[in-house]
């Protein structure tokens, strides 16, 4: 694949679109893949995690790192995930925030957003037949029930949180289908994007106060080595799953295609905005609580809006916000490829 020439404007919306990946990534609901598809990138992602393999690692043994970092296109992965990883101890925590106080705004800025994604999947998409149409309606089938599987029982154990690594990219690599929502499914939510993130956070903040006492917790080192294993298992199954991607989408793209807008279809279900919590209990038969004192949420109950209220109505405009997220991102992608 080609990699384009970026200018500085280029490099700042990547690392933007970055931002915007790792806070959709750690909604539950949400895909970053998504973000990917509409923002235009996406086959330059998978194609550039292609690039790691074998011939990259060579290059990287050989001590030559500018061939390594040109192969990989290193300057997209690297600009795209240092945003990730930004969103990660700053949107996301404050994403984190706006959920807690105004969970159904939110909430209907993200299905608002999906929204949008659907037209600009499926507007340009002229290739239905049997075939595609059979793939998309497995695509909502498969998205659809997901989100009304019942959670299971969180395990630390390090197999386990590998295997949740790997899984956990999914919703990167695959439009529609949300890592985060899959991992409070297999139970490790709260685990793995809480309490091990928190834990590397609280780390970073006592290294800077040369407070030593903290890390030598036995409780923070034992998330520390969940979050670095959990963090192995995301980078094989990225670059794994990347391989597998690249072969479907250049040689069943059409069907490819279809089966993720049929994903993105189903996932309207899981981010419905109009939802009430249920949540986890202990055998005591109180509400459980995360490391930071908050309520796990186990899966939601959904109900039709009351259109007599006023915060439904500002929930539908959130929703139109949401879409006009999309379609604003839309009109900078055909801005760009004009320009290019």
């Amino acid at each position: 694949m080609i990699q384009p020439t970026r200018t500085l404007s280029d490099k700042f919306f990547l690392f933007i679109k970055g931002l915007a990946m790792g806070a959709a990534n750690k909604v539950p609901g949400v895909s970053g893949g998504v973000v990917a598809f509409v923002a235009g990138f996406y086959e330059e992602f998978i194609y550039s995690f292609q690039k790691v393999n074998l011939k990259a690692f060579k290059l990287l043994i050989n001590g030559r790192f500018k061939s390594f970092f040109t192969y990989i296109n290193g300057r997209f992965l690297s600009l795209l995930l240092a945003g990730m990883i930004v969103s990660y101890f700053s949107v996301s925590k404050i994403l984190d925030y706006f959920i807690q106080q105004k969970e159904l705004y939110v909430w209907a800025a993200f299905f608002g957003m999906i929204l949008g994604s659907i037209y600009y999947i499926a507007k340009d998409f002229d290739y239905w037949n049997k075939r595609t149409i059979l793939f998309c309606i497995i695509g909502i089938a498969a998205g659809a029930s997901v989100s009304y599987l019942n959670p299971a029982k969180e395990n630390d154990n390090l197999l386990f949180v590998f295997f949740c690594g790997v899984i956990s990219v999914s919703g990167m690599t695959l439009p529609g289908l949300s890592g985060s929502f899959i991992l409070i499914l297999i139970g490790n939510y709260v685990l793995l994007l809480v309490d091990s993130v928190n834990a590397l956070y609280d780390t970073f903040a006592d290294l800077i106060k040369w407070n030593l006492e903290a890390i030598q917790s036995p409780e923070r080192m034992r998330l520390l080595s969940i979050l670095a294993v959990f963090s192995l298992g995301s980078i094989v199954g990225l670059v794994s799953l990347s391989h597998i991607l690249s072969y479907v989408l250049k040689n069943f793209k059409n069907r490819t295609t279809a089966i993720i807008l049929g994903f993105i279809i189903g996932s309207l279900g899981v981010v419905w905005p109009w939802k009430q919590n249920i949540y986890k209990y202990g055998l005591d038969g109180q509400v459980l609580l995360d490391s930071t004192g908050e309520e796990v949420i186990a899966n939601y109950q959904r109900y039709f809006p009351n259109f007599a209220s006023s915060e439904t109505w500002a929930a539908m405009g959130f929703i139109i916000f949401g879409i006009a997220i999309v379609l604003g991102l839309e009109w900078y992608g055909q801005k760009t490829r004009k320009n290019a």
